[in-house]
């Protein structure tokens, strides 16, 4: 028995359909499953981040290390035998552990310390005292700390302070001698403290005494026994100097 014409043409039209409908499900099926395989976001796989293996997130909480207390501090001690400016009686000490090639020094000197002076030391109510600290990562520190004993040792130091401050891009021996040469000192006797390194003993001591005072780095002050570290503004100098005044 043969089928009509017209049923066997509808009959082959259908198939032909679902089979090109199935090939298209099946391919955008398959590009989903790789979509979401590309995304991370398939089982296990996390948060679709990508993170790496060992995240920091789920980690066990670590123990805080025991703090260290704070030295107790002996103004009279620390001041040791260093430069001081300002009235010896004056009722308020600030030690200052410096390095002179510190760019935060050199924001202290330049933005803090002409104000202290002009309030405070000039006024008799401050002395600064000033104790070196040069960083190890600081090339040109050590060699500008002897360079200013050596200035101290002709009643300068503190001119030679300012004037390495004043020029600290351009730190160098050559530098070093030309500064103490413009400042009118003894320019051969300058020349053979530098270069025989007779100061070197005395910055040791001064790392040392910083060292013990619970200094890691510069600058660092302290004001009567409370520390300050960094190079504060003028106002957090204020505050502590005129409580301790006031005291």
């Amino acid at each position: 028995m043969y089928l009509p014409l017209s049923i066997l043409v509808s009959t082959l039209i259908l198939s032909g359909t679902l089979f090109f409908v199935g090939a298209d499900v099946s391919k955008s099926m398959t590009g989903f499953v790789t979509a979401v395989q590309d995304s991370g976001l398939a089982a296990g796989s996390g948060s679709g981040n990508n993170a790496p293996s060992g995240d920091a997130g789920n980690a066990a909480p670590q123990a805080q290390p025991t703090p260290t207390p704070s030295p107790t501090i002996d103004m009279k001690t620390l001041a040791d035998d260093d430069p001081v400016e300002g009235n010896a009686n004056a009722p308020v000490t600030i030690i200052e552990f410096s390095d002179f090639q510190c760019p935060f020094c050199e924001r202290f000197y330049t933005g803090t310390l002409s104000q202290i002076r002009k309030d405070y030391i000039d006024t008799g109510k401050v002395k600064l005292i000033y104790r070196d600290f040069p960083l190890n990562f600081h090339p040109e520190a050590q060699k500008a700390a002897e360079a200013a004993g050596c200035a101290e040792e002709q009643g300068k130091f503190w001119e030679y302070h300012d004037k390495i401050f004043q020029n600290q891009a351009a730190l160098g021996v050559a530098s070093e001698k030309q500064w103490a040469k413009d400042l009118g000192l003894d320019t051969a006797k300058f020349n053979q403290c530098l270069d025989s390194g007779s100061r070197n003993s005395e910055i040791s001591k001064d790392l040392s005494d910083g060292q013990n005072a619970g200094i890691s780095g510069t600058p660092t002050f302290f004001i009567n026994g409370q520390k300050v570290v960094g190079a504060q503004p003028y106002s957090v100098f204020q505050q502590i100097i005129d409580a301790e005044l006031a005291g």
